[in-house]
């Protein structure tokens, strides 16, 4: 994995993050790659132990969540989620998404469970954010990098109730939004908290230890400082391990909430590449779960107004499924996603193989980095290990 070390390296060396954690499966063969330091300062070197905020790579954790309560027979994907969220039974919509947000029409049908694992439920990003309604969302959500700065859930959810809808239930796939109210559909379906919820079905049975919306004192020494690009190539500081993580969150984010390391995003990769089981063969999620979130679940009109963010891709539930192989790593049927911290993990059912590339400078536009495309380019070329 030389080449994988040298992408990475570079990226250090020139100043785009201070280090990274790369790594690629292929069933039980792994290498990972540990790079820099976990601050511009150099306190201390990268390790294959540290803790990353993920950002947007906690939403295909939330979508499992929904999907093994709908296994449980707590949701239905085609029932309206007003029975768990009644703040969302008389939502309204603009009535074209460039009207003025006091404009608005009544949605046309209810908002089912499906429509927020598929990202169709009405709330979101839509490519154009100039239109009134998404500055408003926009304006609301603070863009989800700092969900200990966001309200409890119920009154969370009362304020987004207020906000009108971008588009009608099902009409177009939006980012973002859905994933947050998936967090609270989960706590109150499932009568636990969110995080409590994760931790039981999930993280234990997985062996997710590091996984979780906050990192207590103990771990901090491995919690990496987040920074966001500045000018003239410099990092901006925007985190550091003793700050907005270090209590648990008023709103646990199912879009961007969770810190996280490499083997544990492995540890959810391999269970969907092993159709739901864990290490020991205990199912997690069926078979029917795995396969309805890796599967593209948009129509082509759909992917197509969405480039910006899916650059011609599909979308599953929690997260993005590629169809056309637009470039070397995009496979049909890799699923996986990025957060806006620097952060990225994919699978490939049919080969078991994982990518998780984890860095601590946060994204400057939904376009993946350069250092996320050289990543995927070099594992995909990479030693054998992930030739899919």
């Amino acid at each position: 994995m030389s080449s994988l070390h040298d992408t990475l390296r570079r990226r250090v060396d020139d100043g785009t993050v201070p280090g990274a954690v790369g790594l690629v499966a292929r069933g039980d063969d792994v290498e990972v790659v540990t790079v820099g330091s976990v601050d511009v300062e150099g306190t201390a070197p990268m390790a294959r132990d540290s803790i990353f905020r993920i950002a947007s790579v906690s939403k295909p954790v939330t979508a499992a969540a929904v999907l093994a309560l709908v296994e449980d027979g707590r949701l239905a994907l085609d029932a309206p989620v007003e029975e768990w969220l009644p703040e969302l039974a008389k939502p309204t919509v603009v009535r074209t998404p460039s009207s003025p947000v006091e404009d608005v029409v009544p949605a046309e049908r209810p908002i089912t469970v499906e429509d927020l694992l598929s990202f169709r439920a009405g709330w979101g990003f839509p490519d154009d954010f100039s239109l009134s309604a998404v500055q408003t969302l926009l304006a609301f959500q603070q863009d989800g990098r700092a969900p200990y700065l966001q309200p409890g859930p119920d009154e969370w959810l009362a304020a987004l109730s207020r906000i009108p809808m971008v588009r009608q239930p099902g009409a177009a796939w939006l980012y973002n939004t859905c994933s947050d109210i998936q967090g609270v559909l989960v706590a109150r379906a499932s009568g636990s908290t969110f995080p409590d919820f994760l931790a039981e079905r999930f993280f234990k049975p997985l062996g997710m230890t590091d996984t979780a919306f906050t990192v207590p004192e103990p771990k901090r020494a491995r919690f990496t400082t987040a920074y966001t690009p500045g000018e003239n190539g410099t990092l901006e500081q925007a985190d550091t391990p003793d700050g907005g993580f270090s209590r648990p969150p008023a709103f646990p984010s199912g879009a961007g909430g969770l810190v996280s390391t490499a083997d544990d995003l492995l540890a959810f990769g391999r269970m969907l590449a092993n159709a739901g089981a864990a290490p020991d063969g205990t199912p997690v999620l069926t078979p029917t779960s795995v396969s309805r979130m890796t599967t593209n679940h948009l129509t082509a009109a759909q992917r197509d107004a969405s480039a910006l963010f899916l650059e011609g891709q599909g979308w599953g539930y929690g997260g993005q499924v590629d169809v056309t192989p637009v470039d070397p790593w995009n496979v049909p049927g890799r699923y996986g996603w990025v957060g806006g911290t620097g952060t990225a993990a994919h699978v490939v059912p049919p080969t078991g193989t994982v990518t998780v590339l984890l860095t601590q400078v946060a994204m400057t536009s939904p376009t993946p980095t350069p250092l996320m495309r050289e990543f995927w380019a070099s594992a995909a070329e990479g030693q054998g290990l992930s030739t899919w």
